[in-house]
C-alpha cells in the first residue's frame, strides 16, 4: 500500500508549498461561508481543482520525474503557467478571499502595508507588462544554458517552479476577469491581444521544439532519464505536450472571453432597444 501511496508522496517536502495551499483553502471556505448570494458551485471547483493542481506539481513525486524527462517537466510547467493559475483566476476567488482574512488584518499597520503593495500590483495589472511577464515566464526557462545550470540546483529547480506560477497569474487574472469594462482593467479586445500574443510565442516555441533534430538539453544525460527514451525523441515529445495541451487551453479561455463579451454587449444594449420599442409604441 505504502508503494502505491509513494507517488503521492512529496520527493522533497516544502512546509511553504503545504502552508500556502491549507491556508488559501481555509481562507477561501471561510469567505465563501460569508459571502452572499452563495458562490457558483462552479467557481468553487474551479478553486480547489486549481490548487491541487499546484500541490500535486509541487509536491509530490511528479516534481521528481519532471527533473529527469523534458517532456514531464513540460507538462509540469503547462499546470504551472497555464491550466492552475487560470482555474484559480478564472474562480474570481478575490471577493471570498478578502471576506475570510481575520479582521485583524484590517488593523493600521496592515492597512500601511496594503496600501504601499497598491502600487505595484497596479503596475502589475497593466496589460503590457502582464503579457511580457508571461512570456518571461514561458521562455526564459526554455534558454539551454541556463536550463543546464536549473538541472543541476535545488534551489534554482525550486525558484523556476514558483517563477513560472507567479509569472502567470496577473496575465490569467486580466484575461479571465469576468467583469465588464471599466471595472475590470482590459477592454475586450485587449485581452483577445493578449491571448493570441501569448498562443503564439506558445506555438512558434512548441515548434521549434517538435521539429528540432538535435538535442537542446544535454544536461538531461547528467541528470539521467527514467525512460528508455532518445534525447530528441524526449525534447520533440515535450514540445508535443505544449503545443497540444497549451492550444487546447488557449482555444478554451478564447471563445470563453468571447461568449463573455458578447453576453456584456447584449446586456448593455438590452434597456436602450427595450427603451426604443417602448417609445415607438
Amino acid at each position: 500500500m505504502l508503494s502505491s501511496l509513494e507517488p503521492l508522496l512529496p520527493w522533497q517536502f516544502s512546509p511553504t508549498v503545504l502552508t500556502a495551499v491549507l491556508v488559501a483553502v481555509i481562507v477561501y471556505r471561510r469567505g465563501a461561508s460569508r459571502t452572499g448570494p452563495p458562490l457558483a458551485t462552479r467557481h468553487g471547483v474551479a478553486f480547489h481543482l486549481g490548487l491541487l493542481l499546484i500541490y500535486a506539481a509541487l509536491q509530490t513525486s511528479w516534481e521528481y520525474y519532471a527533473s529527469h524527462m523534458f517532456f514531464v517537466l513540460r507538462l509540469q510547467h503547462f499546470v504551472l503557467h497555464g491550466l492552475a493559475p487560470a482555474l484559480l483566476t478564472g474562480a474570481m476567488p478575490g471577493a471570498a478571499l478578502a471576506r475570510g482574512l481575520p479582521r485583524r488584518l484590517q488593523t493600521p499597520p496592515i492597512g500601511a502595508i496594503r496600501r504601499a503593495l497598491r502600487g505595484p500590483l497596479h503596475l502589475l495589472q497593466n496589460p503590457a507588462i502582464a503579457v511580457a511577464l508571461y512570456l518571461l515566464g514561458l521562455l526564459i526557462w526554455l534558454w539551454p544554458p541556463l536550463s543546464t545550470y536549473v538541472m543541476v540546483s535545488n534551489w534554482l529547480f525550486r525558484a523556476m517552479s514558483w517563477s513560472v506560477l507567479a509569472t502567470a497569474l496577473p496575465f490569467w487574472s486580466l484575461v479571465l476577469d469576468a467583469r465588464a469594462h471599466p471595472l475590470a482593467r482590459a477592454r475586450p479586445g485587449c485581452r483577445l491581444v493578449m491571448l493570441y500574443l501569448a498562443m503564439l510565442a506558445m506555438v512558434l516555441t512548441s515548434a521549434s521544439l517538435t521539429l528540432a533534430q538535435r538535442d537542446w538539453y544535454p544536461v538531461y544525460a547528467v541528470c539521467g532519464r527514467f525512460l528508455p527514451v532518445p534525447p530528441v525523441a524526449d525534447q520533440q515529445l515535450g514540445g508535443v505536450v505544449m503545443w497540444i495541451f497549451g492550444s487546447a487551453l488557449f482555444g478554451t479561455v478564447f471563445f470563453t472571453v468571447l461568449g463573455r463579451n458578447l453576453e456584456q454587449e447584449e446586456a448593455a444594449t438590452a434597456p436602450a432597444a427595450a427603451a426604443a420599442a417602448q417609445h415607438g409604441t
